[in-house]
């Protein structure tokens, strides 16, 4: 069964109001990306705690955290960024989950990425150990022009690192845009077996814009036929992208939310997958 989630942040900045607009539309969890305009790796813990509550009163919970972890240049101060990935494991923890998304970094001026493979990885593994000591997991989302941007290099990833703490989050519509073909290319070369998470975001070409789920080039029902078949338990986060697509969140408002939800039920009710 799918779990439906959501980056609730594009609905709008207030906490209620994006409670009320997914409770709305059947959607009872949030993955935290953000908050009254503030980033979830910038929230005090108890802060985290508070919203917690929030949520908990309206019976909804925080499956992960959407954090920035991994989405700076390759170059940049990683100490630093430790220090931030080391303050996203506690605050995930107050929010009551062990999930934080992450990412595998963005090539140094002028670089390619592929080219430094070797930071890379060494970077991540040096992620892994912090998210041992903090018994948290990395959710690693396939982003543009990241290392793992790719299916290949997210499945190198994998397999060099070999760490149960690092999960595969598979979004589809950040492959079509890297001009791959997110079911024939990617999970079936492989990812299937690597996906733990899906963030829902479907992307057309020829319009240059993101559409609701099985609207554009992202192969969702080929991927949740496949879902069904093998009787997949996990959680779909919509992450629509339908007003405004950023490299750090996006926009997509009240009323796009709710064909975006409409979208991936009918996504779901195609391929005879069953979600709550």
């Amino acid at each position: 069964m799918i779990t439906f989630s959501a980056f609730a942040d594009e609905i709008a900045d207030d906490l209620t109001e994006q409670i009320d607009v997914c409770e709305a539309n059947g959607v009872r969890c949030i993955d935290v990306r953000g908050i009254d305009g503030v980033n979830v790796s910038k929230l005090t813990v108890e802060q985290a705690r508070q919203y917690k509550q929030q949520l908990g009163d309206r019976g909804f919970r925080v499956p992960c955290i959407g954090s920035p972890i991994g989405k700076i240049n390759i170059s940049d101060d990683f100490d630093v960024h430790l220090d931030l990935f080391k303050h996203c494991c506690d605050v995930a923890r107050a929010f009551g989950t062990q999930r934080i998304r992450v990412f595998s970094f963005y090539p140094s001026e002028g670089a390619d990425i592929a080219d430094q493979r070797d930071a890379v990885m060494e970077r991540m593994r040096r992620l892994i150990d912090v998210a041992e000591q903090h018994d948290v997991l990395l959710m690693h989302e396939n982003e543009k022009a990241i290392y793992g941007a790719v299916p290949d290099r997210v499945l190198d990833l994998f397999e060099t690192l070999g760490s149960p703490r690092l999960q595969g989050v598979f979004d589809p519509a950040n492959y079509v845009e890297e001009g791959v073909a997110p079911y024939d290319d990617g999970w079936r070369t492989g990812l299937d077996e690597r996906t733990h998470y899906v963030h829902v975001k479907d992307y057309d070409p020829a319009r240059e814009a993101c559409v609701p789920a099985g609207q554009g080039n992202g192969q969702f029902d080929e991927i949740f036929r496949d879902l069904r078949q093998r009787d997949w338990d996990g959680f779909a986060t919509l992450e629509p992208h339908l007003a405004q697509a950023g490299q750090f969140s996006g926009h997509t408002g009240a009323a796009l939310f709710a064909d975006a939800v409409a979208a991936l039920r009918d996504v779901c009710d195609r391929a005879g997958l069953t979600y709550q």
